[in-house]
């Protein structure tokens, strides 16, 4: 059985909440939600389950 999870809207998720509830976050989860969704993009989703 493969189980897929996919990261960006969990990430996503996760990064609107903390923005709403500390806004002085907001520089520093965008810069690490856009390096993670660049690594996503260079190296694809199932290589970060295996």
């Amino acid at each position: 059985m493969n189980i897929t999870l996919n990261l960006i809207p969990i990430v996503s998720l996760i990064a609107g909440i903390l923005i709403l509830i500390i806004p002085r976050l907001l520089s520093t989860i965008v810069a690490v939600y856009l390096i993670m969704v660049g690594l996503v993009g260079l190296f694809g989703t199932g290589n970060f389950l295996r």
